[in-house]
């Protein structure tokens, strides 16, 4: 399967592991890239040198291209990229801020830069600031969010309408029907989260995963519009967040609320009742929790089937 992703990027499926904070650690994206995707390393919930640690030991379980992605709005976001040059990263997905920060600073060391955007507004910032691809990501999406909150059936085609560089599609995308769907779009890849979320060999609490597989198509909820749209399972800390929303709490009173630490207690540690869960809306979809090599040979196998099924329908 070739698209300008797969060639870009040097790898055999155009499908992207996303970078996800507390879940994407060396072994879920050296296990993704060992199966011919794009397995990337979540640096957004960690400092420099716990992220030069997971690159080393990804580095030593595949010898397939893998990246970093690193949220811009990080206030050590400088630190995260250049401890990534120093050991090697020529992959980079940045998300969340102005793709113009780094962006000369990666390409002068020849790097590959893909940027998250969630409006077509922000990708074409992205092409103009010399990013090599986009990632469009739709509100169906889990975690943060675009407060436009368009959807991923909405914002690919417009990306790919408009831009020369290749679109990279996410978004509620956990299956095969996603993946063709996507492609079908005009989309060259596919970026999934939540699904490979629910693996075993990302780093989740098993809590976490376990709760990913009970949800069904009602059970996330977006959240936090004021500071930063986040969608997340539905729990108690969400159910208040909502509450404190409808109240008018002010942007101070919701960030206190919030907190630093939601992400980690909820997913990282388990505790499904104070954490916040953050997944997509394709949690309805996903029963079970695979090995990623399982689930790559599902995906692949899916897409063929409905590809095959698509060609049976005939016009007229």
């Amino acid at each position: 399967m070739k698209t300008r992703v797969t060639d870009l990027l040097n790898i055999q499926y155009p499908i992207i592991q996303a970078g996800m904070v507390w879940t994407s650690g060396w072994k879920l994206a050296s296990a993704v890239s060992n199966c011919g995707g794009l397995g990337l390393i979540g640096a957004g919930s960690m400092k420099p040198d716990l992220l030069k640690e997971h690159i080393q030991k990804c580095k030593a379980a595949t010898d397939k291209p893998f990246g970093v992605n690193i949220p811009l709005l990080r206030k050590d976001a400088e630190d995260l990229v250049k401890a990534s040059l120093e050991m090697g990263i020529k992959i980079f997905f940045t998300s969340a801020g102005n793709p113009k920060t780094f962006s000369s600073l990666l390409k002068e060391n020849g790097c590959i830069v893909v940027h998250v955007v969630a409006n077509l507004k922000y990708g074409m910032k992205a092409q103009e600031a010399g990013c090599d691809a986009v990632v469009g990501e739709g509100v169906e999406a889990g975690g943060h969010n675009g407060a436009d909150q368009i959807t991923t059936l909405c914002l690919i085609p417009q990306l790919v309408d408009k831009l020369n560089i290749p679109v990279i599609a996410a978004g509620g995308i956990v299956d095969g029907r996603g993946i063709l769907a996507a492609l079908s779009l005009g989309a060259e890849g596919v970026q999934i989260g939540t699904r490979f979320a629910a693996t075993v060999e990302s780093s989740c609490h098993q809590n976490f995963k376990d709760e990913i597989v009970k949800s069904g198509d009602q059970d996330t909820v977006l959240a936090f519009r004021k500071i930063g749209l986040v969608r997340m399972i539905k729990n108690d800390f969400a159910f208040r967040a909502m509450k404190a929303e409808s109240e008018g709490w002010n942007e101070t009173q919701l960030r206190e609320l919030l907190a630093t630490k939601r992400e980690r207690i909820g997913i990282f540690e388990g505790d499904l009742i104070e954490g916040e869960l953050e997944a997509g809306q394709g949690v309805g979809l996903i029963n079970d929790i695979p090995t990623v090599n399982e689930l790559l040979d599902r995906l692949l196998n899916e897409l063929k089937i409905a590809k095959e099924r698509l060609e049976t329908i005939k016009p007229g």
